[in-house]
């Protein structure tokens, strides 16, 4: 079931282009009137800014001041470009609408999948009641709140103070007991810290070292356990709609919220995953459509953002 892209190295930059061009003139067209001179236009600046700003260095780590110890998978460029969105987090019209837009139907997947795991009634009002739940990367609580009103007893940690501080102000205002930390997955598994779920959304593609993180993540899933990641494929798909679309045509997103190079392949998260005794039991892709407006899981397209599930087996 999972689905592999190419590498850019894998064909001629000349044929990337051509093909992230056409999605984009296929997809974008419609509504933005994207001519096929102005993709490549903004393909050609987007990959001369990727090459001036990176050449010749090498990815940075940060120390987290909640443990003090250098984690290689916190990157600090990353760290401070969330710091200084911290205070939309809430804003429904402001820099993460596009997640606002995407949370009821990752939040039906999330609820959907644990209930089945551990054999709950999804509609129930508080089915997630009992379980102990970690949300790495929480940012500034979206998925950790409605996690909490479902009944779960919630975790969040964000490797950026700032995100903490917002994501537990705005839990007080909302009277929901919920356990912000502002510390990494790397210092809760060294803690000894396990979960009934961890989930892991859209955080892989912003991490330094995604097996060091995976590894980490996954140690933190107990024993019948499960976790829930979301993530960006590396296809020449993603870089059209993910990168050129929501950040250059359509500036859902600031530009340079995410760098494709890092997007994860379905392949890599399972043998990220596989080295803790986790396995990926199934793969849902996230669709969006322009036209719409509307998201949508299609198991047969996992070209852009997709969902796993993986279960520990050892």
């Amino acid at each position: 079931h999972v689905t592999d892209a190419f590498e850019v190295t894998d064909r001629s930059a000349a044929e990337f282009l051509y093909d992230a061009c056409h999605i984009l003139e296929s997809v974008f067209s419609p509504t933005t009137r994207l001519s096929r001179r102005d993709g490549i236009s903004i393909l050609v600046r987007y990959i001369g800014r990727k090459s001036a700003t990176t050449a010749g260095e090498d990815i940075p780590t940060m120390t987290v001041t909640a443990d003090t110890t250098q984690v290689a998978s916190v990157d600090e460029a990353e760290v401070a470009k969330f710091a200084a969105l911290a205070e939309n987090w809430w804003d429904l019209e402001g820099p993460f609408r596009p997640l606002h837009q995407l949370n009821p139907i990752r939040l039906r997947f999330i609820r959907d999948n644990i209930s089945a795991h551990f054999d709950r009634d999804e509609l129930a009002p508080q089915p997630l009641s009992g379980l102990r739940i970690l949300d790495v990367g929480c940012g500034g609580g979206l998925l950790s709140e409605p996690l909490a009103r479902m009944g779960a007893t919630v975790v969040g940690i964000d490797a950026t103070e700032k995100n903490v501080r917002v994501a537990a102000l705005h839990a007080e205002q909302g009277n929901l007991s919920i356990d912000y930390q502002h510390t990494t997955a790397e210092a809760l598994r060294d803690a000894g810290e396990t979960f009934d779920v961890v989930m892991n959304m859209e955080v892989v593609e912003h991490v330094a070292d995604v097996d060091s993180f995976l590894q980490a993540s996954g140690n933190l899933v107990n024993h019948g356990g499960i976790m829930i990641a979301a993530t960006l494929n590396r296809t020449a798909k993603s870089f059209a709609l993910a990168i050129v679309g929501a950040e250059y045509v359509l500036r859902w997103l600031p530009r340079g919220t995410h760098d494709w190079r890092r997007f994860v392949r379905p392949s890599e998260l399972a043998t990220g995953l596989r080295q803790t005794g986790m396995q990926v039991t199934s793969l849902t892709g996230v669709i969006f459509n322009p036209l719409t407006g509307n998201w949508s899981l299609n198991d047969r397209d996992l070209d852009v953002n997709y969902m796993a599930v993986a279960v520990r087996v050892s």
